[in-house]
């Protein structure tokens, strides 16, 4: 069995992920950029919570914008049922 190979990296470090951040109007502070480079670096996905309002979705945008990736954007909270997430 074999292991699959990991994606190449979308950013250089940190620095690159705050100026490719930047180019699409999102401006990270150093915690947020970091999060993101470590997520990309180790192939794992972020997890973002909190509270309406506090741009999760925007830094989603922002990151798919930078990586020429697309967004797929799923309501999640309690009462939201499959159909409507």
């Amino acid at each position: 069995m074999s292991v699959p190979a990991r994606p190449k990296p979308l950013f250089d470090d940190i620095d690159d992920v705050s100026r490719k951040l930047a180019e699409t109007g999102y401006l990270p502070d150093t915690a947020t950029a970091t999060a993101v480079f470590l997520a990309d670096r180790l192939g794992k996905p972020l997890l973002v919570e909190g509270p309406a309002g506090v741009g999760k979705t925007e830094l989603a945008r922002a990151v798919a914008q930078a990586t020429g990736s697309g967004l797929v954007r799923l309501q999640c909270y309690e009462g939201v049922d499959e159909a409507r997430a």
